[in-house]
């Protein structure tokens, strides 16, 4: 997906396969070629002419202005069934010039696996986001819903999956209409009928997870696809940090344009003055419209955030998973204020594992932000379950595992595949 959250843990992937001597080829919309390329793969784009570079902006911008369920359902019933019709068509054709021997799917990208059942390849599933739980056993991961195990809980979660089904509609519609086309039979009355049966791979730790989830055989947790080096570098004025307890705040490069909650963290920011606040508003709002700074908060509109979240004593964040990740990489408490997609289902690991706090937009007020936050930075104990969370990330060192994860499962379909008796050719 040309996402940053998506396209940052599947470069990191890449990378690291590449590095084991795997031939790779990126393949996605030209928005992405650049940072691709500029972590050293080979990218091969869907539908140029169509889809040129800036050609996701109008879609970019629609969801950076909403909230809650809206930009889900713009996601799933209008852009992912575009990209999916065009990726429907191009894969083939790229998968066979580039001499392709198996895929790797962002699962988000629902039904492009149709492509690999086509040309008779084996495939997976990333999750590069929260995993969709459709056993019902915890909230939908885009619902605000709490972690009820009762059978009440249960019903509430189910009836949540259900409100969800119109939006798949349009896409499963494009999907079987493909299939038809080119032979494949699938029973569409069963779920997830066409995910991989060889591997579905998380970079969320086990650990951070919700228990009690009926995962499928093939699912695996892993840890963070993180790589240092595959990303493009970020100016920023180093000189600028004074050294005071630093608060990185972001909210993410997709629902990142609602204006006046960057006025509120900016206020609550004025409200404590002993602090340093890096904000990093993103591409859909302009520093210098959140009107006069203080002098503790240093706004741009991108940031290094790895970099900074090192420093960081608080994440300030909208809970997207590889921002959430990235600062239990380093050790560093949670304020979430969940706007939309996965970032409830986060939000809520964030307090189950108690490694922040949780403000939800309807709660938001710079007085209220200011309390959490003095609270989060006077309490160690938020510190030390972040720590907790770093070092076992550290140990399960998530992006060596994928790499073995998805090396063992394409070895055992090859091994699978090598013991199937050979068909005796049928006489004349």
């Amino acid at each position: 997906m040309p996402v940053s959250g998506h396209l940052n843990p599947m470069i990191a992937l890449a990378r690291k396969l590449e590095a084991r001597g795997h031939q790779i080829v990126f393949i996605s919309f030209s928005d992405t070629k650049r940072v691709v390329q500029a972590a050293g793969l080979t990218f091969r784009a869907i539908r140029e002419q169509m889809y040129p570079p800036g050609s996701m902006a109008p879609f970019m911008e629609h969801f950076a202005q909403s909230q809650d369920l809206e930009p889900v359902q713009y996601w799933f019933t209008e852009f992912l069934p575009r990209l999916l019709r065009v990726a429907l068509q191009e894969l083939p054709r790229i998968a066979e010039e580039e001499a392709v021997d198996a895929f790797a799917f962002d699962t988000t990208f629902t039904y492009t696996e149709l492509v690999a059942l086509q040309l008779h390849k084996p495939y997976i599933h990333i999750w590069n986001v929260l995993p969709l739980d459709t056993s019902g056993t915890t909230p939908p991961l885009m619902f605000d819903l709490p972690y009820d195990l009762s059978a009440e809980g249960r019903a509430r979660n189910l009836e949540a999956l259900v409100s969800l089904k119109p939006f798949t509609k349009r896409r499963q519609e494009i999907a079987a209409a493909y299939a038809q086309s080119v032979g494949i039979h699938i029973d569409w009355t069963k779920p997830n009928a066409t995910v991989s049966e060889l591997l579905i791979l998380s970079q969320m730790p086990k650990e951070f997870d919700l228990p009690s989830i009926p995962w499928p055989a093939q699912f695996r947790y892993a840890g963070p696809f993180h790589d240092d080096f595959g990303r493009e570098p970020v100016p920023f004025a180093w000189g600028r940090l004074t050294g005071g307890p630093l608060i990185y705040a972001s909210l993410g490069t997709l629902v990142n344009g609602l204006e006046h909650v960057h006025k509120t963290i900016v206020d609550a920011a004025r409200k404590l003055p002993e602090i340093q606040m890096v904000l990093s508003t993103g591409r859909h709002v302009d520093p210098g419209d959140l009107g006069p700074m203080p002098p503790n908060v240093l706004a741009v509109q991108s940031a290094p955030q790895f970099e900074l979240l090192k420093r960081a004593q608080l994440c300030i964040t909208h809970a997207g998973l590889n921002t959430t990740l990235e600062a239990l990489m380093c050790g560093v408490p949670l304020l979430a204020i969940p706007i939309s997609f996965d970032q409830p289902g986060v939000a809520l690991r964030i307090a189950h594992h108690r490694v922040g706090e949780v403000l939800r937009l309807h709660e938001l007020s710079s007085g209220t932000l200011a309390t959490l936050t003095g609270r989060i930075l006077s309490m160690p104990e938020y510190r030390t379950r972040a720590g907790h969370f770093q070092k076992l990330i550290e140990q399960t060192r998530g992006l060596e595992l994928a790499a073995d994860l998805v090396e063992s499962s394409l070895h055992e379909r090859q091994r699978r595949s090598l013991k199937q008796p050979k068909l005796s050719p049928i006489p004349a």
